[in-house]
């Protein structure tokens, strides 16, 4: 006997951005701190920090990889890309 434990909507926004973050929820879950500004600068060139930075900071909000980690929103490129 089957269970569904998520609805057809939940199901198909699972693991993707379902709508665009609010402000506070890219101040929340896109600030890069100390830590995570070292590890950024670990990276070779500004794209590839920027990248690393983008998927560390959307593991935390959508809770795992993108499967095409393209699909973000450009507000959640620009947050991190404009920080120091």
């Amino acid at each position: 006997m089957p269970v569904e434990f998520s609805t057809d909507d939940q199901a198909e926004a699972y693991g993707k951005f379902a709508e665009e973050p609010t402000r506070p929820e890219l101040e929340r879950f896109f600030f890069l701190d100390d830590v995570d500004r070292d590890l950024t600068a670990l990276r070779r060139t500004k794209h590839h920090q920027l990248g690393f930075a983008l998927q560390m900071c959307t593991v935390r909000y959508v809770g795992l990889f993108l499967q095409d980690p393209l699909m973000v929103p450009w507000p959640v490129v620009e947050h991190p890309a404009v920080q120091p």
